[in-house]
C-alpha cells in the first residue's frame, strides 16, 4: 500500500501521475521526448538505459516496466535485455551501446563520478554528444522517477504477465499521461 491515498491497484508512477495530474503531465512528456523522440539511439536502447538505471537502483516497477518495453521493442533478439542488466560488459550489444550505459550507471552512482575519460570512451566508440547528453539525461530522469516511485512505495505488480502488458503499452503509445 503507497504512504498516501493514490488509486489502489493501479501500478507504479501512473498511480502517482493520477493522484497529481498537474506535476504528471511535465514528468510524461519527459520520458515521451526521451525515449521516444527523435534520437539516433533506437528506442529500445534509450529503453534499455531507463531499465539499466532503474536496475541500478532496485526499482523493481522501473526495471522492470522498462525492460518489458525494450523487449518489445528489440523483438526476436528481446533476450539480449536480460543479458545486458546481468551483465553489461558480457552482453552481445555494440561497444557505443556497452559505453553508454558504463556513463549512465556513472550518473546513476552520482552525477560528479562521470570522467571525461567515461566521455572519450563513449566517443571512441562512435557516441555523439547528443547521444550522450541523452544517456546522461534519461539516467537522471530515471534516478528521480525510480525515487519518485519508491520514496511514496507506490503498487509494483509481481505477476510477470502484467509487466508484458505494459511493456506493450509502453512500446505501441509512449508516454502520454492516463486518461
Amino acid at each position: 500500500m503507497a504512504h498516501i491515498q493514490v488509486p489502489e491497484g493501479i501500478p507504479g508512477i501512473r498511480s502517482l501521475v493520477l493522484f497529481r495530474p498537474e506535476t504528471g503531465a511535465p514528468l510524461y512528456e519527459l520520458a515521451q521526448v526521451l525515449l521516444r523522440g527523435e534520437s539516433t539511439l533506437t528506442e529500445a536502447e534509450r529503453e534499455l538505459i531507463a531499465a539499466y538505471v532503474s536496475h541500478l537502483n532496485k526499482c523493481g516497477f522501473c526495471m522492470n516496466s522498462h525492460a518489458a518495453a525494450a523487449r518489445c521493442l528489440m523483438g526476436d533478439e528481446s533476450f539480449m535485455i536480460d543479458l545486458v542488466l546481468n551483465d553489461v560488459d558480457g552482453a552481445p550489444v555494440s561497444s557505443k551501446l556497452k559505453a553508454l550505459l558504463h556513463v549512465a550507471a556513472k550518473v546513476q552512482s552520482g552525477g560528479k563520478n562521470v570522467t571525461t575519460g567515461d566521455i572519450d570512451n563513449a566517443k571512441k566508440h562512435g557516441a555523439s554528444d547528443r547521444e550522450i547528453h541523452d544517456t546522461v539525461l534519461i539516467a537522471a530522469a530515471f534516478c528521480m522517477f525510480n525515487r519518485y516511485v519508491d520514496g511514496l512505495d507506490s503498487f509494483t505488480p509481481t505477476d510477470p504477465g502484467e509487466y508484458l502488458q505494459m511493456g506493450e503499452r509502453m512500446a505501441r503509445n509512449g508516454y502520454r499521461p492516463p486518461k
